[in-house]
């Protein structure tokens, strides 16, 4: 299929009503409000095509980006093709999880993340901590370096509630996910949390909120899942 294709599909699965949550939740620019599940029903065509993903990814059309973050190989992904990418995400519907997972998945996934996490724009910066975050999820702790994840713990309790709106957002996430996937540094995480306490963040017209990350990571345990990688953080 062509872009121009996918494009036109995209437009006929697109609802005012989810392009106006989408926009609640910070989406700008072009959208055509297409729900997640609705957007994998596409993958089956574009997947095969790895220009194809591309392409989607250079409309600008934040579906079209989601799509092609779903579609695309991220072991052929190149670091300026992710530099790239995550200059582009306008929001962190795009820079917090089509951007990270696939970067996390990606034979560049720490270098970026280190670089990304000390960024002054606040797109980047997420798109950081969050693919550190999905990082820890599917590497075997192994292969993760413990003692610079336990000095970004320590960096998370010192300074998360100074950090820009939605950066403070992934740095929660990050303890969590440390909490979650990295079984040595489990109670590490767990005080880290409890020092860092409740994490405001402005959400804005929606009603989510900021998952506590002590209780999250306790219910994650409550289940026997601590330590238990995923196999992908792509969705």
């Amino acid at each position: 299929m062509k872009v121009e294709e996918i494009m036109e599909k995209l437009a006929e699965m697109g609802s005012e009503q989810t392009k106006k949550t989408h926009m609640n939740h910070g989406a700008d620019g072009s959208l055509f409000g297409v729900k997640v599940g609705d957007l994998k029903k596409l993958v089956k065509y574009v997947k095969k095509d790895q220009e194809l993903a591309l392409a989607l990814y250079e409309t600008g059309n934040s579906d079209a980006m989601y799509l092609a973050g779903l579609s695309v190989n991220p072991k052929w992904m190149t670091k300026e093709i992710l530099q790239k990418w995550v200059e582009k995400a306008n929001w962190y519907l795009l820079a917090e999880y089509t951007v990270a997972s696939v970067a996390a998945e990606s034979p560049h996934a720490m270098e970026l993340a280190r670089e990304w996490m000390e960024s002054e724009e606040e797109m980047i910066a997420v798109a950081g901590w969050s693919t550190y975050a999905n990082y820890l999820s599917i590497t075997p702790d192994e292969k993760l370096d413990l003692e610079e994840i336990r000095t970004l713990l320590f960096r998370a309790e010192e300074t998360i509630h100074q950090e820009k709106n939605r950066v403070r957002y992934v740095i929660n996430g990050f303890v969590i996910s440390v909490g979650a996937y990295v079984t040595a540094l489990h109670d590490e995480a767990i005080l880290a949390a409890e020092k860092i306490g409740k994490v405001h963040v402005n959400m804005g017209q929606t009603a989510c909120k900021v998952p506590p990350a002590v209780s999250y990571i306790q219910k994650i345990g409550e289940r026997n899942k601590i330590g238990v990688k995923r196999k992908t953080c792509i969705c």
